[in-house]
């Protein structure tokens, strides 16, 4: 079964930092574009950032200077390095992968991990 599984939400106070990781498991043959999101209460799933398998990376401008993304590929991980953290960066984060299995390409989700931002 391919799954992703992302950690490393949590509590943070405001200023602080976060690392978020994503790692796909299962039989999994090809990953090509690997993504962040985030949804706040009552919004709309916002994209934060991108990364092709060559390591070209796309963030948000709502974030861009505080979030980075990256990835292990040896370790099919994405990891989302979050600094500078703001109350308004509260939110369940998803992971997102383009994906092959079994010769097939499929969108898939993360289950999400909550990071809240609060003193």
């Amino acid at each position: 079964q391919v799954q992703l599984v992302e950690s490393g939400g949590g509590l943070v106070q405001p200023g602080g930092s976060l690392r978020l990781s994503c790692t796909a498991s299962g039989s999994i043959s090809n990953i090509s574009g690997m993504y962040w999101y985030r949804q706040a209460p009552g919004k709309q799933r916002e994209l934060l950032a991108g990364i092709t398998s060559g390591g070209d990376t796309n963030v948000a401008d709502s974030v861009k200077g505080r979030f980075t993304i990256s990835r292990d590929n040896a370790k099919n991980t994405v990891y989302l390095q979050m600094n500078s953290l703001k109350s308004e960066d509260t939110a369940v984060y998803y992971c997102n992968a383009n994906m092959r299995s079994n010769n097939v390409w499929k969108n898939y989700w993360g289950q999400g991990t909550q990071v809240t931002v609060s003193s």
